[in-house]
């Protein structure tokens, strides 16, 4: 997949408006992902994270006004981090990471697939540690996982 060079990053909170941009998002990169395949579909995605939006914190990275990845987190839980896989390594989801710690600066868990090499390297890299394992009966996708955290200093 081509990369494009990111040369400015907008963050900001996402709306109702954004729920096409957001299920976008979320779709191709995680077709793109080193993840097992979802069990919903597509219109079942969209659905779920347009009422997502209206229940949780979400935030939007933009590169020239066009949505590029997005986060979205409870008060103790980042549940989706994702970028569009051809601004994979630019930035965005450091950035977006950056504002959940701010956003919930006495910390946060989260759950990554065990066969999501990239993802797991990219939360260890920015000071997320594992302390759970599991061998995946209790997700959706029946698919050994890892439980996260970042924990302040």
């Amino acid at each position: 997949m081509t990369s494009t060079e990111v040369t400015s990053v907008a963050l900001r909170p996402a709306g109702p408006e954004d729920a096409d941009a957001v299920a976008a998002i979320h779709l191709a990169s995680r077709a793109g992902a080193a993840m097992p395949p979802g069990i919903h579909t597509d219109e079942e995605v969209r659905a779920w994270l347009a009422g997502r939006l209206e229940e949780d914190e979400v935030w939007v990275a933009e590169i020239d006004g066009e949505a590029a990845g997005y986060a979205r987190f409870t008060d103790s839980w980042l549940d989706d981090l994702y970028v569009v896989p051809t601004y994979a390594g630019q930035g965005l989801g450091a950035a977006l990471l950056d504002v959940v710690k701010a956003r919930l600066p006495d910390g946060f868990g989260l759950w990554v697939f065990e066969m999501n090499m990239p993802a797991r390297a990219f939360y260890g890299r920015h000071g997320l540690v594992e302390v759970e394992r599991t061998d995946g009966s209790e997700n959706e996708e029946k698919s050994p996982d890892i439980r996260m955290e970042w924990r302040p200093a």
